[in-house]
């Protein structure tokens, strides 16, 4: 299996395609175990994409794409500058809010941070914020989207783990909240340091604040119903995706009225696009994952980690810095479909929540978005708004140590993440 992973790296740094890398890499692992029938490949490859479970990823991914451009956008900005335009740095804290209510729309960091970048980037610097400082924010702000449902990662880790997806999104809104207001914090610090201004002069009134709720209200519906439909029974994680896509036409179509039928094809082809790239790699990496069954190396590395220390937090901060170090050369959807396998059992095996675990391993992986060398949020970012990655990465240093205790205080006190699931899910 050493020979499987030094290709996949090899096949990394030269720049081949992911999904290949994986497949191809996979693929070595046969050539080596001639007792294998050399049809297993195949098999497993055609298996992955009739996995029922899997309908919610493409399901989920077309209902982001509609309700990006059913024009809800522009009522979740409002609202979230309301929320925060007083503090200081507001289009900063702005970002941070809208991050979060984008998760119940887009699920992705990577679309939420290029969509920040073209709406608040330059309006950031023209009120003094350096470019590095805007970068850093509407980067690193954006690892709030994925945990709030829909976010994808935790659809891929449930369907891979087996893991109760309706338990993974209800845990996911504590976590995205004390990240929230840790990175607040690290932006207050900065824009006070600074001098950068507030967006608003004073507090918004109710008034103001009631007519931001209720034009941003079927955005933050749309998690709930989410919740409540998964919790009451009435649909399965797949169904639910399907139920997604409909309510983002209807909001699209009736509501907002901005969903016409240019735009209702152009989210249809991104959306095929998006899926065909996803489902590709999930279906090759089911070759990878073959091979680290074969070899028992969850089991290996169970016991490994368990000679170290018997404590499942301890355990939880080795794999988070194995994540991390992953996370600098390979993506977070990548990290997830492949490492799952591998540490999921370790955790159970130690008598780990696989709810509390889910969280922090996606909190983990999806931080290597937003940190070189190659992130891809943070290439987007520093693409659009035109900055280097060494001034990206000084400026957003206080980010990267508010996140850092943030996720250590959500290894210790899993009582933050699963609060809400056993509140609803017992």
């Amino acid at each position: 299996m050493l020979l499987v992973v030094l290709a996949f790296a090899v096949f990394l740094l030269i720049g081949m395609p992911v999904a290949f890398a994986i497949g191809i890499s996979g693929v070595l692992f046969f050539l080596q175990h001639p007792e294998l029938p050399f049809t297993i490949p195949l098999q497993v490859t055609v298996s992955q994409t009739q996995n029922f479970a899997l309908l919610a990823v493409p399901l989920f991914i077309m209902a982001g794409n509609y309700m990006n451009r059913s024009g809800i956008t522009e009522s979740l900005l409002n609202l979230a500058s309301v929320a925060t335009g007083h503090l200081k740095g507001g289009l900063a804290q702005i970002s941070i809010v809208l991050s979060a209510l984008m998760g119940g729309v887009s699920g992705s960091a990577i679309a939420d941070a290029a969509m920040q970048s073209r709406i608040l980037g330059e309006e950031m610097t023209k009120r003094g914020m350096s470019r590095g400082f805007t970068a850093g924010v509407i980067s690193f702000t954006s690892l709030l989207t994925p945990l709030i449902p829909p976010g994808i990662g935790m659809i891929l880790f449930g369907t891979i783990g087996q893991v109760s997806i309706g338990r993974l999104f209800a845990a996911g809104f504590a976590p995205a909240l004390l990240l929230g207001i840790a990175m607040s914090a690290a932006v207050w610090y900065t824009s006070n340091k600074r001098g950068y201004p507030a967006e608003r002069e004073k507090r918004a009134s109710l008034a103001e604040v009631g007519s931001a709720l209720k034009g941003g209200v079927w955005a933050l519906l749309f998690p709930v119903i989410l919740l409540v439909g998964l919790r009451m029974g009435i649909f399965t994680p797949s169904e639910i995706g399907a139920f997604a896509v409909l309510y983002a036409l209807f909001i699209g179509f009736v509501v907002y009225r901005r969903l016409k039928a240019k735009s209702f094809v152009e989210a249809l082809e991104v959306s095929l696009a998006d899926v065909g790239s996803a489902m590709f790699l999930i279906s090759l990496s089911a070759i990878f994952s073959y091979g680290i069954v074969f070899e028992r190396i969850p089991e290996v590395i169970a016991s490994s980690l368990t000679s170290l220390t018997d404590n499942v937090q301890l355990v939880m901060v080795l794999i988070v810095l194995l994540v991390l170090a992953a996370g600098l050369f390979i993506d977070a959807t990548v990290i997830i479909i492949m490492m799952t396998p591998i540490f999921l059992p370790a955790v159970r095996a130690m008598g780990g929540d696989p709810v509390h675990f889910g969280v922090v391993f996606i909190v983990a992986a999806t931080i290597g978005n937003f940190t070189p060398p190659v992130g891809a949020a943070m290439f987007t970012v520093c693409s659009i708004l035109k900055v280097s990655v060494g001034a990206y990465v000084r400026e957003s240093l206080p980010l990267m140590i508010a996140i850092g205790l943030t996720t250590i205080l959500l290894i210790f006190v899993p009582e933050f993440i699963l609060l809400i699931p056993n509140l609803l899910f017992g």
